[in-house]
């Protein structure tokens, strides 16, 4: 036996025992716990649209708006299946290499996590991204176009997200989203025979690009940093060196990797589940307007509050811009809101139709009992209203007194109150949908983000330095309604930690990681726009 071939073995054979078993099985209990969790969950789901539906009175005519309506919503929580186990996987790497759970049990807390971080998400994330779309798709998404773009938006990101899924890349599902409604608006646009940049919102769409942009540079550097103080302020050698086999690590350091996991699961579905609310509650004000265009919880003391703001919000714009108003206020606004162009009769058409809201919602005591056949058009009043004010509120060309502008503000809190709001039936369904995802294909990139991103094992100390950084970014961009990506994120924090270490980088990785990263936009781009063509051609 040649002794100094077995001690340059050894290196290798302990990083191999050091690996986690990903194969080992979860517990029939486990199995049928989950079933009836899937199942509870799934049954209060049903329960809650038919009660919504038979509440509204509905009228069960056609049964084509239903079927559009489940196969939308089968769509939709397909995303949001993907993205649990495309992005979710990044929290529990960190914990699983580091011997902190075992892997299954790892998964099922994670899920359990991101389940709860979806139930107590605000909705500011799912609406951010709504106002990027096409404002036309938006007032007619009960159209054809309208399906045809919620249809092409969601299969272009689903196909993108499953195939980088497959070849084990961590791509970000965010920026899949991302440039899937930024395709859709660039080819409705065209299609209409104008230019393509005019489909876009590219003020928000910029202000989005920066989040995505700025946070796998946040999670790089400040892992990388992180790591360094720690290694200055903490002299435990054992947490800066690869695990020895299975043996988990201290429990001071082990709590941390376990926290961090649950934070970084618990933010990713209070940021990442709301992207699929937003195109939920589209899909339902399209299919059954009259459960959901408006916010039929809201109490009668509200709508007479709402009715007295759209008053004085009318008097103070008519007293602003005092001239008469366009004989289509609908249409300056649609257009100022499409093209950003300040006109003269923006202020007299938003003034109009505040007055047409106050005297359409003063006819009932609430919102619940507006006539059926006004629904549609008063929630499209809504919305018109209320992005004309963001945009006003936003552009330094518009002069008006410190009076009117809190008025305005207070009546966009109003119409969003009325507009934006996210029934808890959705936010089950979609938490069921990425839970499930996460415990079910999440092995792939946990691999990754475990073995291929630096050239020796994840050490404690580089696990809780990601992890810590990963949790506070994606809290601090859900805190100002900003979607970010936890692939990015994470898998740039755990390349930090592997950097600032010394423990070297496989490029071959990173070449990939970026590959996918400066990809996905315009692919996202391209398929989500060719769909959208394809599925107006075909509806």
């Amino acid at each position: 036996m040649n002794p100094s071939t077995d001690m340059a073995a050894t290196p290798d054979a302990l990083r191999a025992a050091s690996k986690p078993n990903l194969d080992r099985g979860s517990g029939p209990r486990s199995r049928a716990l989950f079933l009836v969790f899937i199942f509870g969950g799934l049954l209060f789901t049903g329960y809650s649209v038919f009660a919504d539906i038979a509440e509204s009175s509905t009228p069960m005519g056609s049964m084509l708006p239903y079927l559009l309506l489940g196969v939308a919503l089968l769509i939709a929580l397909g995303f949001e299946f993907v993205n649990g186990f495309h992005d979710t996987a990044n929290a529990v790497a960190t914990v699983i290499y580091t011997h902190s759970l075992p892997p299954h049990f790892a998964v099922v807390w994670s899920g359990v996590f991101n389940f709860l971080g979806v139930l107590v998400s605000s909705g500011t994330v799912a609406f951010g991204i709504i106002s990027l779309l096409p404002v036309e798709l938006i007032l007619q998404v009960g159209s054809s176009a309208g399906f045809a773009m919620v249809f092409a938006l969601l299969i272009a990101a689903i196909i993108w997200n499953l195939g980088t899924w497959w070849f084990g890349l961590p791509a970000s599902s965010s920026h899949t989203l991302i440039g899937s409604i930024i395709g859709v608006g660039v080819a409705n646009a065209l299609m209409h025979g104008r230019d393509g940049t005019s489909g876009v919102d590219w003020a928000q769409a910029t202000k989005v690009g920066y989040s995505l942009l700025l946070s796998p540079l946040v999670g790089f550097c400040c892992a990388a940093i992180l790591l360094l103080v720690l290694r200055s302020l903490v002299k435990n050698r054992e947490l800066y060196d690869e695990p020895k086999g299975e043996t988990p690590p201290p429990w001071w350091i082990r709590g941390i990797l376990i926290l961090t996991c649950t934070g970084v699961s618990f933010a990713h579905g209070s940021n990442d589940g709301q992207k699929g609310m937003g195109l939920i509650m589209l899909i339902l004000v399209g299919t059954v307007p009259l459960s959901y265009a408006l916010n039929r919880a809201m109490p009668a003391s509200e709508v007479t509050q709402f009715a007295a703001v759209a008053h004085v919000t009318q008097e103070a714009l008519v007293k602003a811009a005092p001239m008469a108003p366009p004989a289509a206020p609908r249409d300056v606004l649609s257009d100022y809101i499409r093209s950003k162009n300040l006109t003269p009769e923006v202020l007299p058409a938003l003034a109009a139709l505040s007055g047409a809201i106050e005297e359409q919602v003063k006819q009932s005591d609430s919102l619940a009992k507006l006539p059926a056949d006004s629904v549609a058009n008063v929630r499209n009043d809504m919305y018109l209203a209320s992005e004309a004010i963001r945009f006003i509120e936003k552009s330094e060309a518009v002069k008006l007194d410190d009076d009117t502008r809190t008025n305005l503000k207070a009546f966009k809190k109003e119409l969003d109150a009325a507009t934006k709001f996210i029934p808890l039936w959705v936010k089950v369904a979609v938490a069921i949908a990425l839970g499930l995802g996460t415990m079910i294909g999440w092995k792939r990139i946990v691999v990754t983000v475990g073995e291929k991103i630096g050239k020796t094992h994840l050490t404690y100390a580089q696990g809780a330095s990601a992890e810590l950084v990963a949790m506070g970014t994606i809290g601090a961009a859900d805190m100002f309604g900003l979607p970010v990506s936890t692939t990015h994120v994470l898998s740039s924090g755990v390349a930090g930690s592997m950097a600032a270490n010394r423990s070297g980088l496989q490029m071959s990785t990173v070449r990939n990681l970026l590959m996918a990263w400066v990809l996905t936009l315009p692919a996202a781009i391209i398929l989500s726009g060719s769909l959208y063509w394809l599925f107006v051609q075909i509806f």
